[in-house]
Formats: structure tokens, C-alpha cells, sequence
């Protein structure tokens, strides 16, 4: 008979963070065919997953060790659909381990996970909340900032939204999702009436990504307000 092997706890939370990048893909395939916002956000997901799990690798303490654990099983939940539990396991984190950098971690994903459910106010306060406590990189405030910008572009709230996707690409100005929170800033700015600073930041999506869907959609998009104008 084959002997059991008897996993470290290390290995253990190895493994649950393993499980959680494998099904990570999928997910955001699914974000990707629901609302470009979601998975733009998502992608920044799994980055501060890697990051916030990496961390702790890199520096182990009792502390730090309990919180990753604590992490990597919300991880768990959330890439199992199980919302409501992860929600409460990451909000456990963030009162039990306020000093680390997994109380970051949480609050961003606890703006993403309120998000995917449509809890807008929730949502928002979290990000916010990520934003006031927290330095973060540059890649991750400019997501939080694009997380607060879709949750009011979903209750209609243009003008808001709009500023914020500004926010958004100039808190990360050679970040990769620019050109994405620019388009964002663009839509709303039409959808609030404002043709003008549409117009502007289409201008330096024309300077920086010319040529690019995204600047051909942001063209079309303003072409089609002043024809239906």
C-alpha cells in the first residue's frame, strides 16, 4: 500500500494559490464577454493576487504566514463563485491584519468582488477605501480609480465617470490599460453630453495609440453622437 505524503503548510497554501491562477483564464475570458470594464479590472486581479502571495514568500513571519493563509483560502472561494464567503473571509483579513500588506490586497478585491455583484456603493467605498489607506503601485490605484469610474458609469452617473476613467489613465500614464480607461472617459463624456472633452482625450488616444481599435472605436463613437445630435 502506498504511503500517504504529508504536505507542509507551506505546500498547502502553494497548492490553493496554484488552483487559483490555473482557473483565473477562464474567468476573465467570461469578464471579457460581459463588459470590457470587468476584465480590464480582473486582469489587475490576478496581478495583485501574485504580488500579495509573492510578498509573503519573500517575507515570512508568524504573522504574515497566518495572514497569507487566510488569503490564499478567500482566493479559494472567489475563483469558486462563492462571493458571499469570500467577501466575509477578506473582510476578516483586513480587521486581523490591518499591518499587512494582505489588508491592501483585500480592500482592492473586496472593490472588485462588490462590483461583479452589482453592490455599486460597496463597490466604490472599498476602492476608495484601497486609495486613501494604501500606496499600492501605480497599476493598481489606476485600476481601483477605473473600478470606481465603471460603478458609477453603471448607475448613469456619466459626468462622474467620466472623470474618474480620467483619473484612471493619468494616475498610470505608460500603464498597459490607458488606452482602455481613455475610451472609457470618452464614452462617458458623450454619454453626459459633453462632445468637447470627449474630443480631448480622443486626441491623445490619436497621439499615443493611433491607429489602434481603441482609437477607431473612440472615433466612431463621437462620429455617430454628432450624426444622432
Amino acid at each position: 500500500m502506498q504511503s500517504k505524503v504529508k504536505l507542509t503548510k507551506r505546500q498547502v497554501k502553494e497548492d490553493k494559490f496554484t488552483t487559483f491562477m490555473l482557473t483565473s483564464k477562464d474567468k476573465l475570458q467570461s469578464e471579457l464577454e460581459n463588459k470590457w470594464q470587468y476584465y480590464v479590472i480582473g486582469i489587475v486581479v490576478a496581478i495583485v493576487a501574485v504580488w500579495a502571495v509573492m510578498w509573503y514568500f519573500n517575507r515570512e513571519s508568524t504573522r504574515s504566514s497566518d495572514a497569507a493563509e487566510a488569503f490564499s483560502t478567500a482566493m479559494v472561494s472567489y475563483q469558486k463563485g462563492d462571493n458571499q464567503v469570500a467577501i466575509l473571509e477578506l473582510n476578516q483579513i483586513m480587521e486581523n491584519y490591518g499591518g499587512t500588506n494582505f489588508a491592501a490586497s483585500a480592500a482592492f478585491l473586496l472593490g472588485n468582488l462588490n462590483l461583479s455583484t452589482r453592490s455599486y456603493d460597496e463597490a466604490i467605498r472599498y476602492f476608495r477605501m484601497y486609495l486613501d489607506n494604501y500606496k499600492g503601485t501605480a497599476l493598481n490605484r489606476a485600476a481601483a480609480e477605473a473600478g470606481i469610474a465603471t460603478a458609477e458609469e453603471d448607475q448613469a452617473k456619466f459626468v462622474e465617470a467620466a472623470a474618474g476613467f480620467v483619473r484612471a489613465a493619468e494616475s498610470y500614464p505608460e500603464g498597459p490599460l490607458r488606452p482602455d480607461y481613455e475610451l472609457g472617459a470618452v464614452r462617458n463624456y458623450l454619454a453626459g453630453g459633453s462632445i468637447d472633452q470627449a474630443e480631448a482625450r480622443l486626441a491623445i488616444l490619436k497621439e499615443k495609440f493611433a491607429g489602434s481599435d481603441w482609437t477607431n472605436r473612440a472615433i466612431r463613437m463621437i462620429a455617430e453622437k454628432k450624426q444622432s445630435g
